[in-house]
């Protein structure tokens, strides 16, 4: 797969999928099939795997370097679905990704961050960001993103604070930031990328929850199309690919060089790339491109009328474009509903364990205060009202009689955390598993976050204080899911060996 620029397609393309055909045709042409994998297209596979998946999807696993798919003339088949994404997407250049948003985050920080390059993160940057700095050797320093303390959730950052931690760092070449976040509030990323831009420093937005974006009038718009610089986009998670396929794309600013981000990308990349995730992707794209504006307006318009219909449930509200205009949020997308679930005197988690347990419904997220459910495109408006329905049956059913919940966990910004170590040099180095209380003064070796409010407690190299321990233990006696720590518990914790 070449790493050169991609031709440009033109318009009229959109409606094609090269690559996906390309695929299709030679995984039922009846090749003589002397490569790998080893199923032969499904008579090696296990009975009981050829059941579950079926013929088409094993004829349809091939490896890459298939002639007439990704090698002989060019623009080959891959290539060409690659220039078609970034078209629609509006980029310079695109590369489909089979290892998730996390392999494009790593590619980044290897192209953008090599050793002792400082960046600028949002504190609730994707672990991947984190472990491609451990990767790359880069040095952060960390922008906070608002917080809403009464329901215990992260926002986006605001442009004042990118300004502040830009200026304190001003050796900084490059920002990572997050939008639009988990509960669906996207940041003011045009205003942030000004601020990144008249300070000479490129902008990387995480817009893996947007996929969709930009393909819809009632949609957010793009960061690409906002003034970023490089955008991921987790096209499994909203817009119809499959699970681990995403995309990365450059735009045509010139701050980034694509060749460094191709380089970077073969290094993070399996030689022996999953053709059945990139040929979700070239359909996903050619769906969006051709029918995404009509089936999102479908989905646009079952979404409001499911917040309406729960807007009628006692003790539940949205949250969605009231938020709108709030520090650190400029836009809202509609397929996501967030419900504050505080006034039903239940928790968001005994709410989410009640619709599985009841009628076998499994939310995305729930926390102390709020439950969040995903929805992807072309989803039935049938399965959304019913939805609706079901959350107002459980709510009767569990509802107490009590003052509203609170969220339990402080905001994580509370926490003045020195950096010392650079993460890399922390994450490789000779650790030792010391008691939490002995761990004060101490550098850290891991990276928790507790979910909520998913913004990290601690990263690798930063030194550990009463107040952090504390605060850990507040995140595990709340209930708190415990990212990256070797002992949920909080008894232990990995700190660099003296």
């Amino acid at each position: 797969m070449s790493e050169a620029s991609t031709p440009k397609s033109g318009p009229s393309e959109q409606p094609t999928a090269p690559y996906l055909d390309a695929v299709v045709a030679y995984g039922f042409r009846g090749p003589g099939r002397f490569h790998v994998p080893g199923h032969k297209g499904g008579p090696g596979a296990d009975p009981g795997l050829r059941y579950a998946l079926g013929e088409r999807v094993l004829g349809l696993d091939i490896p890459q370097d298939i002639h007439g798919v990704d090698l002989g003339p060019s623009p080959t088949p891959y290539e060409r679905a690659e220039a078609l994404a970034a078209e629609a997407h509006g980029a310079a250049r695109t590369w489909f990704l089979t290892n998730g948003a996390t392999q494009g985050n790593h590619a980044l920080c290897l192209a953008l961050a090599p050793l002792g390059t400082h960046v600028v993160a949002q504190r609730n940057s994707h672990a991947s960001i984190v472990d491609g700095l451990v990767l790359s050797g880069g040095l952060p320093s960390f922008v906070a993103p608002t917080y809403d303390d009464e329901l215990g959730l992260a926002h986006g950052v605001t442009p004042e604070d990118l300004a502040a931690a830009l200026d304190a760092d001003p050796d900084a070449r490059v920002a990572f930031l997050v939008s639009p976040t988990y509960y669906g509030m996207a940041a003011d990323v045009e205003a942030l990328a000004r601020v990144a831009h008249e300070r000479h420093v490129a902008l990387v937005v995480d817009q893996s929850w947007g996929p969709h974006f930009g393909f819809h009038p009632d949609l957010p718009e793009s960061a690409l199309r906002l003034g970023a610089d490089a955008v991921l986009t987790s096209t499994h998670k909203i817009a119809g690919s499959l699970t681990q396929s995403a995309m990365l794309h450059v735009a045509e600013t010139g701050r980034i060089d694509p060749a460094a981000v191709g380089r970077a990308i073969r290094l993070v990349r399996s030689t022996s790339p999953s053709s059945l995730l990139m040929a979700s992707l070239d359909g996903a794209r050619r769906q969006l491109a051709v029918h995404g504006e009509a089936l999102l307006h479908e989905t646009i318009a079952a979404a409001r009328a499911t917040r309406e219909k729960l807007a009628a449930t006692p003790g539940i509200k949205t949250i969605d474009y009231n938020f709108v205009g709030r520090p650190g949020i400029a836009a809202y997308d509609p397929l996501r509903l967030v419900l504050d679930t505080r006034a039903t005197g239940c928790t968001g988690y005994e709410v989410a364990d009640a619709l599985r347990n009841a009628y076998d419904v499994h939310p995305e997220l729930a926390t102390v205060a709020t439950m969040v459910c995903i929805i992807g495109i072309n989803q039935p408006a049938e399965a959304l009202v019913r939805f609706a329905g079901d959350v107002d049956e459980i709510v009767k059913r569990i509802a107490r009689d009590r003052p509203p919940v609170e969220a339990l966990v402080r905001s994580p910004a509370s926490l003045h955390n020195e950096m010392v170590v650079a993460p890399r040099d922390a994450f490789l180095g000779q650790s030792a598993v010391v008691a939490l209380d002995d761990a004060i003064g101490r550098i850290s070796c891991e990276s928790i976050a507790g979910y909520p409010p998913g913004i990290p407690a601690l990263l690798p190299g930063e030194r550990i204080t009463a107040d952090t321990a504390a605060y850990l233990r507040e995140l595990v006696d709340s209930g708190a899911r415990l990212h990256g720590a070797a002992d949920p518990t909080m008894r232990t914790i990995h700190v660099l060996a003296t």
